[in-house]
C-alpha cells in the first residue's frame, strides 16, 4: 500500500470519531498520524518490511504503528470496520461538502434524517435546512453551490492521487518478468488535472502469465473482467485500471489510440482518410498493408505532421501547428532553476527558512523565494508590517551565507476585498518579491473581483498573481473575473502569472494559461510549498504549463539567479 492509502483511512477514522464528537485530542492525534504518514519520503510498507520501529516516527505512537501494521496485513482495521458499523455510511461525504463539517453533518442526520449527498440536496431543495437553527436561506444556496462543486471531481481522481497509484503498480509491474513493456496512456499521460480511470497498454510474451501476475496486485479490491486482450480491475480507492495487451508492431498505435484526447484522434482519422488510410488502435493501414505502428513517432511522420507531445493532444490548433512545423518547444523540469513560492514556520510553514533553502538547494535550484502570509489571513498568523519587514531580515541572514544560491525575501500579500494590498506598499517596496492573492471574498461579482485584481496589479509594488483563480477542486470553484481585462494589465504593468503547484490548485488552469500566453503574460512557477518535502509539487506546475503551450522562455524560473535579479528589479 502506499502512504496516501494509509493517511487516507487514518483520515477516515478521525471522521468518523468527529462525527460521534469524540474527544478531540484522540481525532487531531488520527489526523497528525495522515498527515505524517502522507508526507514521509519513504514508503512506510518498505520501513515496515525492514523491520523499523514505526512508533519512533513522529506522531505514530504504539498504537498507531500496530493500526498501520494491521492496514499492511489486510489492507484496513479493526478501529476503523467498527467505526463504519456505527456510522451511515455516506455520512462522511457529507463533510467533504465546502463550508460543512462533522458538525453540521451530525445535525443533518440527527434532525432531518439526512445520511447522504443526495438527501441533502432534496433537503435543501425542499426549503428543509433553512429550518434549523443557526441556518437560513443562504445557507441552503451555499450548500447546493458546495454539493455541484463537490460532485464536478466525483469518479475522477487528482493527477497527484493517480500518479500515486501509478507508481504503486509501477512496482508490480516492473517485478512481472513476462511483462516486455508498459505504458500508462489516456487523460494521465495528458497530465489532465483529474483522472476518471487508467489505461495501461502490455506488451508481454505470456500473456496468461502476465495476466495471473498483475492480478496478484495488493491493491485490487475488484476483478471487473479478464480476457485475451484486456484486463480490467477496481482498485481499493474505487480507480478502474484497464489493461490491454498488445505486439510490438501495434504498440506505439494503441498508446496514440488511448493516450487520446477523443477529439485529437477524431482529427488524426480524418487527416488519414484524406489519404485513403485508414487509422486505428493497430496502426495505419492501406488496405490491410500495415504503413506504421511500431511508435507514436512513425504514425505522426507518415501523417507528415511532427510529433505531438500528450499534453498538447486536445484538439486546440496543434494539429495546424504540427502540420506547419511550429509546434512550441515545451518547458521542461530539468529548465526550472528555482521556486517562486514556499512558507516557512514564520506564517503556516512546517519547516525553517534554513530548512526549506537546504531542500531547494538539494535540487540543484539556484534560488528559492520565500513568501509567507500578509496578517489578513488570520488562520496563519501571518505577517504584519513589522514583522515582514524582521523575517526579510531573517531571510536575508541565510541568505548570506550562500554565494552559488539566492534566497529571496519575498511575501504573499493578501488583496483585500477593494483592491487594497494587506501591508503597506512602503513595506512591501524593500522586499524582493512579493506575490498577491485573493484568499477572501471569493463571491464578488465579475465586476467587482475584475475591478479588485486591476487595482491590485496596478500598485506597482507586486511582481506576480498568485493561484489567479482561487479555485480548490472539489472544494472552491474559481473567481470570477474578466480574463482579458486581467491579463492585459498584467502584460501592461509587467506582472507575472503564477502557475501554483498545489495538487488541489494547479492554478493557472490550462487552458487560461494559453489565454495568458496569447496576451503576452509571462509566468512564474510556485509550488506553494508549506513543508520542503513540497517543492517536489514543481513537476504538477510543469505539467500545467506544457498543458498550455509554455516555453522556457515564457516562464521566469528558467532565468539564471543574473537574469532574474535583473528582470524583477522595480524600476
Amino acid at each position: 500500500m502506499e502512504n496516501a492509502q494509509i493517511a487516507d483511512i487514518f483520515n477516515e477514522i478521525a471522521d468518523l470519531l468527529d462525527i460521534k464528537q469524540a474527544n478531540t485530542f484522540r481525532v487531531r492525534s488520527y489526523r497528525n498520524a495522515a498527515r505524517t504518514i502522507r508526507d514521509l519520503p519513504d514508503r512506510i510498507e518498505d520501513l515496515a518490511e525492514q523491520d523499523e520501529d514505526l512508533s519512533d516516527i513522529p506522531n505514530i505512537g504504539e498504537s498507531t504503528a500496530e493500526k498501520i501494521h494491521e492496514i499492511l496485513d489486510r489492507g484496513s482495521c479493526k478501529r476503523l470496520d467498527d467505526l463504519r458499523k456505527e456510522t451511515p455510511a455516506d455520512l462522511t461525504q457529507i463533510m467533504k461538502i465546502p463550508s460543512l463539517g462533522p458538525r453540521k453533518a451530525l445535525q443533518f442526520h440527527e434532525q432531518l434524517g439526512v445520511d447522504s449527498i443526495e438527501e441533502l440536496k432534496e433537503a435543501c431543495e425542499n426549503h428543509e435546512v433553512r429550518e434549523l437553527e443557526g441556518m437560513g436561506a443562504k445557507t441552503e444556496e451555499n450548500i447546493l453551490e458546495g454539493i455541484k462543486t463537490f460532485e464536478s471531481t466525483q469518479g475522477r481522481a487528482l493527477y497527484s492521487d493517480a500518479e500515486d497509484r501509478v507508481e504503486s503498480l509501477r512496482r508490480h509491474l516492473d517485478d512481472i518478468d513476462a511483462i516486455d513493456e508498459w505504458e500508462v496512456a489516456g487523460s494521465f499521460r495528458r497530465c489532465k488535472e483529474t483522472v476518471g480511470d487508467l489505461d495501461i497498454l502490455v506488451r508481454a510474451g505470456d500473456r496468461k502469465k502476465a495476466t495471473k501476475r498483475i492480478l496478484e496486485y495488493s491493491g485490487i479490491a475488484d476483478v471487473i473482467g479478464r480476457g485475451k486482450e484486456k484486463v480490467s480491475v477496481r482498485l481499493g480507492d474505487g480507480l478502474q485500471v484497464d489493461f490491454r495487451f498488445f505486439e510490438s508492431g501495434s504498440f506505439g498505435a494503441a498508446l496514440l489510440y488511448f493516450t487520446g484526447s477523443k477529439a485529437h484522434g477524431i482529427a488524426l482519422r480524418r487527416r488519414a482518410q484524406e489519404r485513403d488510410w485508414k487509422l486505428n488502435e493497430y496502426g495505419i493501414f492501406k488496405g490491410k498493408k500495415r504503413l506504421a505502428g511500431k511508435t507514436e513517432e512513425a504514425l505522426y511522420h507518415r501523417l507528415n505532421l511532427a510529433y505531438i507531445p500528450p499534453e498538447l493532444r486536445e484538439d486546440r490548433g496543434e494539429m495546424e501547428a504540427a502540420d506547419e512545423d511550429a509546434l512550441p518547444e515545451l518547458v521542461e523540469l530539468d529548465d526550472v532553476r528555482g521556486d517562486l513560492q514556499c512558507h516557512t514556520t514564520a506564517s503556516d510553514g512546517a519547516d525553517s527558512i534554513e530548512d526549506m533553502a537546504k531542500a531547494a538547494r538539494e535540487r540543484g535550484y539556484r534560488f528559492l523565494a520565500i513568501t509567507d502570509h500578509s496578517k489578513a489571513v488570520r488562520v496563519t498568523q501571518g505577517l504584519d508590517d513589522d514583522a515582514a519587514r524582521k523575517h526579510a531580515d531573517a531571510i536575508r541572514k541565510v541568505d548570506g551565507t550562500f554565494d552559488d544560491f539566492w534566497l529571496l525575501a519575498g511575501v504573499e500579500v493578501d488583496i483585500l476585498k477593494r483592491g487594497r494590498l494587506d501591508l503597506k506598499e512602503k513595506a512591501l517596496s524593500g522586499l524582493d518579491w512579493v506575490i498577491a492573492s485573493v484568499h477572501s471574498y471569493f463571491s464578488l461579482s465579475k465586476k467587482e473581483m475584475t475591478d479588485r485584481l486591476l487595482a491590485a496589479v496596478k500598485t506597482g509594488v507586486i511582481h506576480a498573481i498568485a493561484h489567479p483563480t482561487s479555485r480548490m477542486m472539489g472544494k472552491r470553484e474559481s473567481i470570477a473575473f474578466d480574463r482579458e481585462k486581467v491579463f492585459e494589465a498584467c502584460r501592461d504593468h509587467k506582472v507575472f502569472l503564477e502557475i501554483n503547484g498545489q495538487p488541489d490548485r494547479l492554478d493557472l488552469p490550462d487552458t487560461y494559461c494559453r489565454q495568458a500566453l496569447d496576451a503576452g503574460v509571462t509566468f512564474t512557477f510556485g509550488t506553494d510549498a508549506h513543508k520542503a518535502t513540497s517543492l517536489d509539487f514543481m513537476r504538477y506546475c510543469v505539467n500545467v504549463a506544457r498543458r498550455g503551450w509554455l516555453e522556457k522562455t515564457n516562464v521566469v524560473n528558467s532565468l539564471t539567479r543574473r537574469q532574474l535579479k535583473k528582470r524583477i528589479k522595480r524600476d
